[in-house]
């Protein structure tokens, strides 16, 4: 079945050629073996081939050059024997002795030559009626270049070649090697004496030597892939056991381990990475341990300090109540008890919630809730806050109105921090609240127009007890945990909370949550970075009456999904 299996991907991704290079590219990006296995064939490939190729390139040179040596010397040996022939004949004016001696020489030169084709042709002119011609045997004059016959008359005394391709009677053409010297008539004159080899057999033991080239060089290149990939294999075995291990480990499986085998390098390097996974393992079961102890510590305290914080809180209400009836010294620091000991009511109440989120306790009670009338409720609370401080906030909600699934409580105290952070930080200026929602998700964007933020400290904005200036006093009795736990609160409705901010220009959160419980599926509704810098507050609407347009907007944004007011 696996093999069946394995036959079918192997087809499929032959068959889908187009996608080869992205597989190759993807197998180089990621495969050690892969690339040590291409490289090591390329580099062998390339030796081969040149080796075979300059080991061709010299035998067909001594080859060639054995032959010819061979075939200037077979027809030196038959023109010297027909030059013998006539050499030692006495020739007379009787032109029929002259005809039988020509007539020798015609016979001599074919049966002293290992060759068939030759041709004769005469240098000048011969007496007539002498009966002496030139005479051709299997070999055309077209054969032999001008050139040539111009060498064999210029130099006599020498032997002439030239490379032709001798037709064949099968009608095919074979290389060959013309030779070209001259033979001396005595008292008659010169001949030039052309005589054809033919070098097929040559040729096909070439063929034969250079066949066994290349297919000794193809066994020698997979010999080679072969030994590779079992080097390679019992080599990076061990780093794929390793690569996957640290995975695991880094997943948090502390106890996973690397096999150790032998003594050798790689053991070393398996007991050297067991020896940092224990180190590894039992520091963070001591950190664990260290952290459980923490959390457990702040949770009791915070239990334990709410009974007798209750206790002075009612004490601190009752001073509050009859502070009036004070001296003013004694007023002043009744008041102060009364609004510090809210302060600290507040900052226990965080510090739990912040070791509910440590330990992982945190559930949400969901329920559908309209964004953007949770947002003109919190609006409405924080009005007589901002109006202390000249501060006008205004309401855009183009979106927002149908319920979605979501802890009211949470979305609730989220907004209250986003928004009395804004009035605090805002020096004053208008302070506008954003709703909106998609298909995917609903939204809710604060932004001032106060100080701003650097980009660095507005990358550490969610840090607990984190302030971008430490000698600014916080004027509304913030603990310095609400947007850590805000942001918690977000992350745990499965949407984002992000800020954008520029000094000198404002800053703008933006608190996204999913329709549906789980990821985001697309784009905030509201963009994070406001597209003026300094938008026209003015025509920001004001906070909208739900009540009066519920009947009108909740039964189609209740099955779009998406409504504009």
């Amino acid at each position: 079945m696996a093999a069946t299996s394995a036959t079918t991907t192997t087809v499929a991704i032959a068959r889908d050629w187009r996608g080869w290079p992205e597989t190759i590219g993807n197998l180089w990006r990621r495969s050690l073996r892969f690339r040590t296995i291409s490289v090591t064939l390329l580099l062998t490939s390339f030796a081969i081939f040149v080796t075979s190729l300059t080991m061709a390139l010299v035998i067909q040179n001594n080859l060639f050059e054995s032959r010819r040596a061979e075939v200037l010397s077979d027809a030196r040996s038959a023109v010297a024997a027909a030059q013998t022939i006539l050499d030692s004949a006495e020739v007379t004016d009787d032109s029929s002795a002259l005809r039988g001696v020509w007539g020798d020489v015609q016979e001599t030169i074919p049966r002293a030559a290992s060759s068939s084709h030759i041709a004769v042709f005469t240098v000048g002119e011969v007496p007539v009626g002498s009966g002496v011609r030139g005479f051709t045997i299997g070999l055309s004059g077209d054969l032999i270049t001008p050139a040539l016959r111009e060498w064999v008359v210029a130099f006599p005394e020498r032997q002439s070649w030239q490379s032709v391709e001798l037709p064949m009677p099968d009608g095919t053409k074979a290389p060959a090697i013309v030779v070209g010297q001259q033979l001396l008539l005595p008292d008659f004159g010169a001949f030039e004496v052309y005589i054809a080899y033919d070098l097929a057999d040559s040729e096909q033991t070439l063929r034969f030597v250079q066949s066994t080239l290349w297919a000794a060089g193809l066994i020698l290149i997979a010999i080679v892939a072969g030994i590779s990939w079992t080097v390679l294999r019992l080599v990076s075995r061990p780093i794929i056991e390793a690569s996957e291990t640290s995975a695991r480990l880094a997943a948090g499986d502390l106890e996973v381990r690397l096999p150790v085998y032998g003594e050798d390098e790689l053991a070393t390097l398996a007991r050297s990475f067991n020896a940092m996974a224990d180190s590894i393992e039992s520091q963070i079961k001591e950190l664990g341990e260290l952290s459980l102890v923490q959390q457990r510590f702040v949770s009791d305290v915070s239990h334990e300090l709410r009974t007798p914080l209750t206790t002075i809180r009612l004490a601190a209400d009752m001073l509050n109540d009859q502070r009036d009836q004070f001296d003013p010294t004694t007023n002043r620091t009744a008041e102060l008890l009364h609004t510090q000991v809210q302060r600290f009511e507040t900052l226990l109440s965080d510090l739990l919630e912040i070791s509910r989120y440590d330990a992982g306790s945190v559930q949400l009670e969901l329920e559908p809730t309209s964004l953007a009338e949770l947002a003109e409720d919190i609006i409405d609370q924080m009005r007589p806050l901002a109006e202390e401080r000249g501060t006008e906030i205004r309401m855009i909600a183009p979106g927002g109105y149908s319920p979605t699934e979501m802890d009211p409580r949470r979305v609730r105290r989220v907004l209250r921090n986003l928004i009395g952070n804004a009035i605090e930080h805002g020096e004053g200026r208008p302070v506008v609240v954003t709703v909106d929602s998609n298909q995917h998700a609903v939204a809710v964007g604060v932004r001032d127009f106060g100080l701003g933020m650097s980009p660095a400290d507005a990358e550490r904005v969610f840090d607990r007890f984190w302030r971008a200036d430490p000698s600014r006093q916080r004027t509304i009795g913030g603990t310095g945990l609400g947007l850590s736990i805000a942001l918690g609160d977000a992350r745990l409705h499965g949407g984002t909370l992000a800020v954008w901010s520029e000094l000198a220009v404002g800053t703008n959160f933006v608190l996204t949550l999913p329709r549906v419980p789980g990821a985001i599926g697309g784009e905030s509704p509201v963009a994070i970075e406001p597209q003026e810098l300094l938008p026209d507050v003015s025509r920001a609407t004001q906070p909208i009456q739900l009540t009066e347009l519920r009947e009108l907007y909740f039964t189609d944004s209740v099955q779009t999904g998406e409504e504009k007011p």
